[in-house]
């Protein structure tokens, strides 16, 4: 059996990367091919959280999809595609009892940098408020 990976738009995320957000908060994050090279699997770590995640490309659908779960016993689970030079991966979800959308959104890719927000809306997707903006820099 030839193994195929179909889809590398999650490439300029691989490698080890320096996290920056907020005043003075920071991180590490580490992302890798695992199985053979058809998931991502993605090591987080910043200011005492935990947190990982495993992505991957189906051929079923031509989506991305992830599923993230960390040390505050949160489990997420997204889909979503690259698109006009941007990774977006959305999911239904329930904050103080209130049904949102949420999304992550990967953006002004360059090969040494990028950002990535996390947005929630409450208006079925019209609007779209940052809870939390992190700049990546690659690690030497």
């Amino acid at each position: 059996m030839t193994k195929e990976i179909l889809n590398h738009e999650f490439d300029f995320w691989l490698g080890d990367w320096e996290l920056t957000w907020g005043e003075n908060d920071h991180g590490t994050n580490r992302i890798e091919r695992i199985m053979d090279g058809a998931a991502i699997q993605e090591s987080f770590e910043g200011d005492g959280y935990k947190g990982m995640s495993v992505s991957v490309f189906s051929k079923e659908d031509n989506r991305w999809h992830q599923t993230w779960v960390d040390s505050s016993g949160s489990y997420l689970d997204f889909t979503g595609k690259f698109s006009d030079g941007k990774m977006i991966l959305a999911r239904d979800g329930i904050v103080e009892g209130k049904a949102v959308k949420q999304r992550m959104v990967w953006y002004d890719i360059t090969e040494n940098n990028f950002q990535w927000s996390w947005e929630r809306s409450e208006d079925e997707g019209i609007t779209w408020h940052v809870i939390w903006k992190i700049q990546y820099q690659r690690r030497a």
